[in-house]
């Protein structure tokens, strides 16, 4: 996978379960050597052509949160009881083919689950790795949007002089740069964090959620300097846009970051 010769998959999140995947239902029965999988994931990107997917599933033996691989080879046909239907009409990550899957009496050998993973304490470990995997992935769409609109501003004429000499599209361009900035120091402290082994996960949530808002503002902004022609794609700028609204709620909503970030500063949860 490293080498970019196989393509992994993560399933969690189910179609009745996105924001409290901790509830998820699809099951995991043992017999003998091997368990049997039960259930339904959706929104799982790279699933309908990955080689090697993490199943998470619920042990109806303990009640816990277990992880299992399910391995194909290339050019081969995906096994009995695993079924993926590519989700169409998205309006945004375009490039990544998301599924709905469709889980029956798939067999996976106790050799194949993995040992690391025997509760959703061991998943939420996972979750603090990616969120800040997708703070990271919000400043390449802000950068992308401010350079585009920048460009822009200093070629696009109107009432006589280019739109970057206007006094609101300047005021636009320093709020942008101003958030661009700040994702980056955030990104820059976050990555420090993790590899001296000190983020936690309202950290990884605060990055996400902080980072998200403000590229999101940031691509909008791009879009209306653009104008009308902020809305073609050959400019980009609604490409990134598109993305961001994407990006904003997966690896969890800001909703679910607020909240992660405010048990963490009161001691209370307000989850439900």
């Amino acid at each position: 996978m490293a080498r970019m010769e196989m393509i992994g998959a993560f399933a969690l999140t189910e179609p009745d379960h996105g924001s409290d995947s901790v509830a998820l239902e699809t099951t995991a029965r043992r017999e003998g050597d091997t368990w049997v999988l039960d259930g339904a994931k959706r929104w799982i990107g790279n699933a309908s052509y990955a080689h090697v997917i993490v199943i998470y599933a619920r042990d109806v033996a303990d009640g816990q949160v277990k992880a299992f691989v399910l391995e194909r080879e290339p050019d081969t046909e995906f096994p009995a009881g695993f079924e993926p239907t590519v989700i169409t009409g998205k309006i945004g990550k375009r490039a990544i083919l998301q599924p709905d899957i469709v889980i029956s009496g798939l067999r996976i050998p106790e050799a194949d689950r993995l040992p690391g993973c025997s509760s959703f304490k061991d998943v939420n470990r996972v979750l603090s790795t990616t969120r800040g995997g997708v703070a990271v992935e919000t400043l390449g769409h802000a950068v992308a949007a401010y350079e585009a609109a920048v460009a822009y501003a200093g070629q696009r004429v109107q009432f006589g002089k280019p739109i970057a000499g206007h006094q609101l599209v300047q005021g636009q361009l320093a709020t942008m740069l101003a958030d661009v900035t700040n994702i980056k120091l955030t990104c820059f402290r976050l990555l420090e964090l993790q590899d001296q082994g000190r983020l936690t996960g309202p950290m990884a949530s605060l990055a996400k959620m902080s980072a998200a808002r403000q590229a999101r503002r940031v691509t909008s902004m791009a879009r209306d300097i653009l104008g009308g022609n902020g809305l073609l794609l050959e400019n980009h700028v609604a490409r990134h846009l598109t993305d961001m609204e994407v990006v904003y709620t997966y690896e969890g909503t800001d909703s679910m970051q607020s909240l992660i970030v405010g048990r963490a500063i009161t001691g209370v949860s307000a989850f439900a």
